[in-house]
C-alpha cells in the first residue's frame, strides 16, 4: 500500500515549543491530519493550534512523558496506516511529502521512510552497508538508523514487529525507558533485527534548526536536563542491546 495525504497522520511531540511549532505546521499539507502531544501541558498553547490550524488536534499530557512516551501516545491515536513522527523545530520543504509518496509507488515493503537532512554536514542516518551508488544517483537507500525528528512509519510492518516483542505488555512502538535520546535508534534496531528495511528518500528534504524544539528562555534549564538524559540514555541502550557489563564500564566514567 502506497502513502497517501488522506492515510498519514503526523505526530509532533512537543515542550514548550511556541516559539518553533508554528513553522512546522505552516510546512505540512492541510490536507495531512495533524496530532501535536504537548508535554507542558499548556492550555492556551492548545487553543491557539486547534483554533489556528483546521488539522491540528492538541492533547495535553498531564506531565512530561518524555519523547517515546509522547509519541506513543500519539500513535495510539492514529487512525491511517502511516505515522510521520517529527520534532517541532523541523520544516518540510515544497515536494517533501510527495517525494516520500512517489517513494512508496516503488518501494512497496518498507517499514520506515525518511526525508534527508538539507545540512549534508549533519546526516540524519547511520549507513549499515555501502550505498554509495544510489546516494551519487539521488536514489533511495537502506540504511540501518534514522535520526528520530523525521521518520515516516508504516505502521503495518512495524506493528507486527511490536506484536512479536510484546514489549513490556503495552505494544508500545518507543521503549518508553528513554525519557529522551535513542529512543528512535533503538526501533530502528529493533526493526532491522527482525529484516525490515528502513530507507533514506534523498529527493525528500527537511530543514532541522536543531535543538530549538524548547523555547530560548527554558535553555539553561533544558540543557540540564538534556546532558543527564543523555547519559542515561547510552547506558540504558548498552545495556539492553550489549549487556550489562558493558554499559556500565562505558557508562561509569560519564555518570561520575
Amino acid at each position: 500500500m502506497s502513502i497517501s495525504r488522506q492515510n498519514l497522520t503526523t505526530v509532533i511531540v512537543t515542550f514548550k515549543s511556541d516559539a518553533v511549532i508554528h513553522n512546522c505546521i505552516k510546512s505540512i499539507d492541510e490536507e495531512i491530519k495533524i496530532i501535536v502531544i504537548d508535554n507542558s501541558n499548556d492550555n492556551e498553547f492548545k487553543q491557539n493550534l486547534e483554533t489556528n490550524y483546521k488539522n491540528v488536534t492538541c492533547v495535553l499530557s498531564e506531565e512530561n512523558l518524555g519523547m517515546g512516551c509522547g509519541n506513543n501516545l500519539g500513535i495510539k491515536k492514529v487512525n491511517t496506516d502511516f505515522v510521520f513522527i517529527l520534532n517541532p523545530d523541523v520544516v518540510l520543504e515544497k515536494n517533501t511529502i510527495d517525494e516520500l509518496i512517489k517513494a512508496s509507488e516503488k518501494i512497496y515493503n518498507f517499514a520506515v521512510f525518511a526525508p534527508i537532512s538539507s545540512d549534508p554536514n549533519y546526516p540524519n542516518y547511520k549507513l549499515s552497508d555501502s550505498e554509495e551508488t544510489n546516494i551519487k544517483n539521488n536514489l533511495p537507500f537502506k540504511v540501518k538508523s534514522v535520526d528520530g525528528f523525521a521518520m515516516l512509519i508504516n505502521k503495518k510492518n512495524v506493528d507486527k514487529i511490536i506484536e512479536q516483542e510484546n514489549f513490556n505488555n503495552e505494544n508500545n512502538y518507543f521503549d518508553e525507558n528513554f525519557f529522551l535520546y535513542l529512543e528512535n535508534e533503538d526501533l530502528c534496531r529493533r526493526i532491522v533485527n527482525k529484516n525490515e528495511d528502513i530507507y533514506i528518500i534523498p529527493t525528500s528534504k527537511i530543514n532541522h534548526l536543531g535543538a530549538m524544539a524548547v523555547d530560548e528562555k527554558y535553555k539553561e534549564e533544558i540543557e540540564h536536563s538534556r546532558n543527564w538524559h543523555w547519559i542515561w540514555s547510552k547506558f540504558y541502550f548498552r545495556k539492553k542491546h550489549y549487556g550489562y557489563l558493558r554499559a556500565f564500564m562505558c557508562g561509569f566514567p560519564k555518570f561520575f
